[in-house]
């Protein structure tokens, strides 16, 4: 990278500390999975899943468009307005208010609402990726909501979601988009060396084609109860010998030998002088340590010095 050329991202970067937010964490991660099924259920299938996720924009996150025979619908996660706006090709549109209300409460409106537009499509109604999931029409028990909570992830977000987006930029290889896998809630890039990955023994079926070619990933992980609080995290797949060991910057990265990832939490990038310089050191070094010992072809892969081509033609 050109060290002339300061990385740098369009919001801030607030406070979002897991104990306060935990409970809307919560239930807006029931509703987003919601959506996420009905993609799932109507999107023509893409490699690693790539058709299921949710994209960040200017106002929360989007669906994009989905096809529903000769019409098209998006929903869209409004944190400005709170909200969740359906709105269909013909003009028609719907609206759920995002507020204090159970998760069986909000999935029997928003089938509702679905239906009311004359879109048909039966989803799974358990939740996927937690612990002790409860079916969407009987939780009762996540129905918390603070918008303040859900407009700082959403500015999260945003901030992550510039600094992915160039750093994805400097890549020719295959790529996958900055999106947010509502499974995992959390927003990540995806760079693939080319070749296939080995099998994994006893793989599920999503695993197995989210697997299926040697990748590094990066991304924004908010945490959940229970378990660490919001981090920015890196990892190889399959990882390559000597990775857990190599240092990577900045100096608050370390490696969780359990999770088999590196973190940087975010509150350490938060405080940083920096920011989004923080975050793209953590995502070029973690990148380039992988590449590097899994002997992918960056010569090939890579822009030329890192430049994106904006910076190249504003130098």
């Amino acid at each position: 990278m050109n060290a002339s050329k300061k990385v740098t991202a369009p919001n801030a970067w607030p406070a979002l500390s897991l104990k306060e937010w935990e409970p809307t964490r919560a239930t807006l991660h029931m509703w987003t999975q919601m959506a996420g099924k009905v993609k799932l259920a109507l999107c023509p299938n893409e490699n690693h899943w790539w058709n299921i996720t949710l994209h960040v924009n200017s106002r929360g996150l989007t669906t994009q468009a989905i096809p529903y025979g000769d019409r098209a619908f998006e929903m869209q996660f409004d944190f400005q307005k709170h909200v969740l706006e359906i709105h269909c090709n013909n003009g028609q549109q719907r609206e759920i208010e995002l507020a204090p209300r159970s998760v069986a409460d909000f999935y029997r409106e928003f089938m509702d609402a679905l239906a009311s537009l004359g879109i048909h499509v039966n989803i799974w109604p358990m939740p996927v990726e937690i612990p002790n999931p409860i079916r969407f029409d009987e939780d009762r028990i996540h129905a918390s909501y603070v918008p303040e909570y859900a407009r700082r992830f959403w500015r999260v977000l945003l901030s992550a979601e510039s600094v992915l987006e160039e750093f994805r930029a400097r890549f020719l290889g295959k790529c996958s988009p900055v999106h947010f896998f509502w499974g995992s809630f959390d927003l990540a890039v995806t760079r693939f060396s080319g070749r296939r990955a080995p099998e994994r023994p006893g793989a599920d079926k999503i695993t197995r084609e989210a697997y299926s070619h040697e990748v590094i990933s990066v991304g924004f992980w908010p945490g959940n109860e229970g378990a660490s609080d919001a981090a920015f995290y890196a990892y190889a797949a399959p990882e390559p010998q000597g990775f857990a060991q190599t240092p990577v910057r900045p100096a608050a990265a370390f490696y969780e030998k359990g999770l088999g990832e590196f973190l940087l939490r975010y509150e350490d990038v938060r405080r940083s002088d920096s920011p989004a310089q923080s975050m793209m050191d953590f995502a070029q070094s973690t990148y380039e340590a992988g590449a590097t010992l899994g002997n992918w072809d960056r010569a090939a892969l890579e822009r030329a010095g890192n430049e994106t081509a904006s910076n190249e033609a504003s130098a």
